[in-house]
């Protein structure tokens, strides 16, 4: 059997979608052709969010991540690509699912924006009510 170049996986959330692939490397990661730091800024929370199912596999320093990501904010980007990054590390290595699995990493945050309703002025707002 052949030694795949890549391992990929497709992480969601709202309306975001992250493709991430894995290359072996040094534990580099790129988003839409920007580093972390460039891409979300400052906020750290977003970086441990993107890292956080390589550290917990310990497979941070042999991995590196390109990611293509598209649509929502940038706080549901970040859940999607640590969604992809989970899914293609559970393609590089099957044997790591109960340590994915444990921590939540594999579900799907299917919670979604609510449609406005007619006669609404959002999805549940209503206008207020006059008795006279």
């Amino acid at each position: 059997m052949t030694e795949k170049r890549y391992y990929q996986g497709t992480g969601r959330r709202k309306t975001s979608v992250a493709r991430v692939r894995l290359f072996s490397g040094n534990g580099e990661i790129v988003i839409n052709g920007k580093q972390p730091t460039e891409y979300f800024g400052p906020r750290e929370l977003f970086h441990r969010e993107i890292r956080r199912p390589l550290e917990l596999t310990d497979t941070a320093a042999s991995f590196n991540v390109l990611v293509k990501v598209r649509g929502g904010g940038v706080s549901s980007q970040a859940v999607a690509i640590r969604h992809g990054v989970a899914r293609a590390l559970l393609d590089a290595d099957a044997e790591l699912r109960p340590v994915l699995k444990k921590d939540g990493l594999l579900t799907r945050d299917a919670r979604m924006k609510e449609r406005k309703k007619a006669g609404l002025k959002r999805a549940r707002k209503r206008p207020q009510y006059t008795k006279r």
